[in-house]
């Protein structure tokens, strides 16, 4: 069984959240427009002014759940985090593979192989709901340019060749991204 964890992004400045029983509720203007059990949430971004109750922040802490905060613009400002776990054998493993360069190879292959599938699907999923014809066409070609990317990938034969499709296929990507990401009022929290 998969535990698929939810990150809750709130762009709504002034928002204030806050911990209710089992629950997060993001209060506006001292009213309740969003109450998602906590369960759900792996992780808070916060983007501008956006407060947190010492309550949730404890209890964040306590379960693992990271809380990000951004500016208004997107940039990084502060990060809180609980404990962390690791796994001693599972790091060991992982810095053998990197000292073998075909299985650095396959992992990188298959890690950006997985980053541009993402890319793809939030950009088909943007194609899909758009009303705007020409917003649809270049949505829909840079996911048939990214499908061609993926399918180079295998050939690839050394990291910069893997690295040349990831950094091309994020270009595109942060592309089109204003065409996904559109501001749509003052009470726009979603997650």
């Amino acid at each position: 069984m998969a535990v698929i964890q939810n990150t809750l992004y709130v762009t709504q400045p002034e928002a204030y959240l806050r911990l209710e029983r089992e629950t997060l509720c993001v209060m506006i203007d001292k009213e309740k427009r969003l109450q998602v059990p906590l369960h759900h949430l792996g992780a808070l971004v916060l983007f501008d002014h956006v407060m947190v109750s010492p309550a949730l922040m404890g209890r964040c802490m306590e379960d693992g759940r990271s809380i990000v905060w951004l500016d208004r613009s997107g940039r990084f400002k502060a990060r809180m985090e609980g404990p962390v776990s690791g796994n001693v054998l599972l790091r060991q493993d992982q810095y053998r593979k990197v000292d073998d360069a075909d299985k650095c190879l396959d992992l990188a292959r298959r890690f950006i192989a997985g980053k541009l599938r993402n890319c793809r699907q939030v950009l088909m999923r943007a194609a899909r709901e758009t009303q705007q014809d020409e917003e649809k066409q270049a949505l829909v070609q840079t996911t048939r340019i990214l499908a061609r990317q993926i399918r180079k990938l295998p050939g690839a034969g050394d990291l910069d060749q893997v690295r040349g499709l990831e950094g091309d296929g994020a270009r595109r990507y942060f592309k089109m991204l204003s065409l996904v990401i559109k501001p749509i009022g003052r009470d726009h929290v979603t997650s």
